[in-house]
């Protein structure tokens, strides 16, 4: 059996490939497979290597894939038709490039605004669009968060609302805008304005951008549920700081992983293995180990409901890189591979 780790050079650059399995960030994983009696092979990256890459693979069972989907510049257009080209020769490859692009882009949260981790969700498909019909979603539903197809760290999110000041509601108004990106910074400008800065961001064929509510009980952190196919493998809690206010932000700075059995997230783990990833797999026409070996999906709290109860609100799903992930949590990545590849005979 023979498994292999693939990551951009830009992400881990390789300094000794002899000592590969116990310096690069993904050594936990090269641990997990090596006590399945796998040893796992690194298959490092570069679109300069596309072929090279490609013959490595065909010679494997089977490839887990931890490439960002932007990368100090660099995008996946390469990759992912490789990818599916080795897929279709036979090796199982996770997460698939189809996959990624039926649930893990932002794109998820308007097809799936109507299950109850969803909200009144909004797609624009250009500038103009998104000139046109911003000022109207603003009116109705408050502040907003937009955030472009595909990102990371926080590139391409922003936290949009009318100015105070605004007297009518239109591509003249003036809004207050502050990216995810760096140190909060709120600026003022014109919807019209806004939606010029963003129109890179629908360069790409088929980009779009979606907007969806702002919410206030952002300070109390986010959830992030860790997956291996249909299960929870674990959590983590943290504090974003893209879209606070400007000022001062004593929360922790540090992410706290908790184990897939934690009580405080009992209920969200029951609603995502019993609810929401079931009615996911539906939606999608997607078998369970069609399911990634190793996704997360973040969640704000939303308000409460009337029982004091908590409200989870979807925010994005990763399953291009999904990393840093549980340690606890890599035998089960490892474990869940191996079954797949065991399935195929």
């Amino acid at each position: 059996m023979r498994v292999g780790l693939l990551w951009r050079q830009e992400w881990d650059p390789v300094t000794s490939p002899t000592t590969v399995a116990t310096t690069a960030r993904l050594h936990g994983v090269f641990a997990a497979f090596a006590a399945l009696g796998v040893s796992a092979e690194a298959v490092v990256y570069g679109d300069d290597r596309v072929e090279q890459s490609r013959q490595h693979l065909l010679e494997l069972d089977a490839v887990l894939v931890w490439v960002n989907p932007i990368e100090q510049g660099l995008d996946r257009s390469l990759l992912d038709p490789m990818l599916r080209e080795v897929s279709a020769a036979g090796v199982f490859v996770s997460a698939r490039p189809d996959v990624i692009a039926k649930i893990a882009t932002k794109e998820v949260l308007v097809t799936t605004r109507d299950m109850s981790w969803g909200t009144d969700t909004h797609l624009y498909r250009s500038a103009e669009e998104l000139g046109a019909q911003l000022p109207n979603r603003l009116g109705a539903l408050g502040p907003l968060v937009l955030k472009q197809q595909r990102g990371m760290g926080g590139t391409g999110v922003w936290k949009v609302e009318l100015d105070a000041r605004a007297a009518t509601v239109d591509e003249d108004s003036p809004v207050l805008v502050q990216h995810a990106q760096g140190e909060p910074r709120a600026e003022l400008l014109t919807v019209g304005e806004f939606a010029k800065r963003c129109a890179s961001y629908f360069a790409a064929e088929s980009a779009v951008m979606v907007d969806q509510p702002y919410q206030p009980r952002l300070a109390e952190g986010m959830i992030r549920a860790y997956l291996s196919h249909d299960h929870v493998v674990g959590f983590a809690h943290q504090y974003p700081r893209g879209l606070m206010p400007p000022g001062p932000d004593e929360r922790p700075t540090t992410k706290l992983f908790e184990r897939a059995n934690a009580p405080a997230y009992a209920d969200l783990r029951a609603r995502l293995e019993q609810e929401w990833v079931p009615e996911l797999q539906s939606r999608f026409a997607l078998a369970i180990d069609e399911l990634p070996v190793i996704w997360d999906a973040d969640f704000l709290y939303g308000p409460r409901a009337s029982s004091n109860e908590e409200n989870y609100v979807l925010c994005e799903i990763n399953a291009s890189s999904t990393f840093a992930f549980p340690e606890h949590a890599m035998p089960a990545v490892a474990q869940a591979a191996v079954a797949r590849i065991d399935d195929r005979g």
